[in-house]
């Protein structure tokens, strides 16, 4: 029997509801939207009419697998993150609002920088972080850091869907490795890396430990294994002068903000995110301090 879309969006709204599903409204709007293969506004436009057999069957399937826990970003198979879309699967995080934070402060930092410049986006998984400041800042280019090969396949989708092919490539990677002296350095240096205490993950929503990659997750017996990694062996990356910025997890900001400072970085931030949560941890390298002229002078007399 043929029902209408709007009928077949309150029969979805109505059984994420009951599942405790707080955004049900807009998730079975999402849902139905993919189903039937239209914008949001053509699901207005068209909430009247007769839908299909085979778009009510598609919407149940969906409806079913949301039920299960599966995160509807997955089922979308994309998801907006600083108001651009992405290509998301289980072969990576989705990307959150909370990291929208990093992405501004990659931003402002690369500003700083006169001319080009270029970012390293370490652990990058859709590679949202870099594609995004790469998309709005004309003048950058960006190098997108994975060692998951489906991480790195949504990596290069995001680079051709936002037309970014001749400013952005995707690179295999270990973030727990040296860099390779072949990548360069960099003015911007971000990562969002695995920063779960692995005893915590069992404690995870359904949605985030069922669904999203584990390599993504564990940070180690105190969440903190991938910031000493990197803090230590990627210093070199980074111009004199360059910016490292950390996503951290709560309570670890003054622990990653203490192993800048061991590692000599200067200009230390903790930034908290909208829900007051401190969020990005950030340090710049030194800048090569300049011989003064009178040492110079000095300098030449004695040879």
């Amino acid at each position: 029997m043929a029902i209408t879309y709007h009928d077949l969006y309150l029969k979805t709204r109505m059984a994420l509801s009951s599942a405790g599903i707080e955004a049900a409204q807009l998730e079975a709007r999402e849902i139905l939207c993919a189903a039937a293969e239209k914008t949001a506004e053509e699901l207005y436009r068209d909430i009247s009419l007769y839908t299909t057999d085979a778009i009510a069957e598609k919407t149940e399937a969906l409806q079913a697998r949301r039920l299960a826990g599966e995160p509807i970003a997955y089922l979308l198979g994309e998801w907006s993150f600083c108001g651009l879309p992405f290509f998301v699967s289980p072969a990576a995080l989705i990307p959150r609002v909370d990291t929208e934070m990093l992405a501004q402060l990659a931003m402002n930092r690369l500003k700083e920088h006169p001319g080009h410049t270029r970012i390293l986006d370490l652990c990058a998984g859709t590679g949202c972080v870099g594609l995004t400041a790469a998309a709005l800042l004309k003048n950058t280019r960006a190098v997108l850091v994975d060692l998951s090969d489906g991480a790195l396949d949504l990596c290069k989708r995001n680079i051709r869907r936002h037309k970014l092919t001749g400013r952005a490539v995707s690179l295999k990677g270990d973030a727990l490795q040296a860099p390779s002296h072949a990548l360069g350095q960099f003015d911007v240096l971000v990562c969002n890396p695995p920063y779960i205490p692995t005893g915590d993950l069992a404690a995870l929503d359904t949605s985030v430990k069922d669904f999203e990659p584990l390599l993504a997750l564990d940070g180690g017996e105190d969440g903190l294994d991938f910031y000493r990694g990197i803090t230590e062996l990627w210093q070199p990356a980074l111009k004199p002068g360059g910016h490292l910025l950390y996503e951290v997890g709560i309570g670890q900001a003054e622990k990653v903000a203490w192993l800048l400072v061991k590692a000599g970085y200067e200009n230390i931030r903790i930034t908290r995110d909208t829900g007051g949560i401190d969020r990005v941890v950030e340090g710049q390298r030194p800048k090569e301090r300049e011989i003064p002229d009178m040492l110079h002078e000095t300098m030449e007399e004695d040879v």
